[in-house]
């Protein structure tokens, strides 16, 4: 069997403010961020475009010299302590647990250093994979790479669309809401 976890909304909080963040070091609304920032974004979560190269093209749609990489200096995600008790706990008792994670070079890289995928057997990132949740090309690259099919795997995430997605190709798939049902739900996953 195979568990597969969500990094942030899940086994670390707090990014979700960065971009709002980044949006007021640069004097512009989120919906100005938003709107300038377009798909580069989604192509800088897939590795299609650097980390470089996204700044510069906000900061011309902008209208403004970005020398600071905000979605890394705004990045202080916090361990959920109880998550990360259950990843441990399921790899204290054999069983391989890995990270499938939309992420993003900054992000990868702040998570890296802080050692917050060494918890993991292994770290599946979009920006390194060339693909991102929802697409069922993700997982099943991770089911591939792990020699494991899809009825053996249990994946958890926050948001509803990376769910059905992974349950879409018949991998078992939870909503995360919390460190009590995530451990209903595994629970529920190994008495299958």
């Amino acid at each position: 069997m195979l568990f597969i976890f969500d990094m942030g909304g899940v086994v670390t909080t707090n990014a979700s403010e960065v971009r709002g963040r980044a949006a007021k070091a640069l004097g512009v609304s989120k919906e100005e961020m938003e709107k300038a920032v377009g798909d580069n974004f989604s192509l800088l979560t897939c590795g299609k475009i650097t980390t470089k190269e996204f700044w510069k093209s906000l900061g011309d749609r902008l209208g403004k010299k970005i020398e600071t990489d905000y979605f890394h200096f705004y990045f202080h995600p916090v361990m959920n302590e109880e998550v990360k008790k259950t990843i441990l706990a399921l790899r204290k008792k054999g069983h391989r647990v890995v990270c499938g994670t939309n992420t993003i070079e900054s992000h990868y890289l702040n998570h890296l250093s802080r050692g917050d995928y060494e918890i993991f057997d292994q770290t599946y990132a979009s920006q390194l994979m060339g693909v991102k949740k929802p697409d069922p090309i993700f997982w099943k690259m991770i089911l591939d790479a792990e020699g494991v099919e899809a009825d053996e795997a249990f994946f958890t995430d926050d948001l509803e669309l990376n769910v059905k997605g992974a349950a879409s190709i018949g991998i078992h798939a939870f909503q995360f809401t919390g460190a009590k049902k995530l451990r209903s739900d595994i629970k529920a996953f190994l008495k299958r």
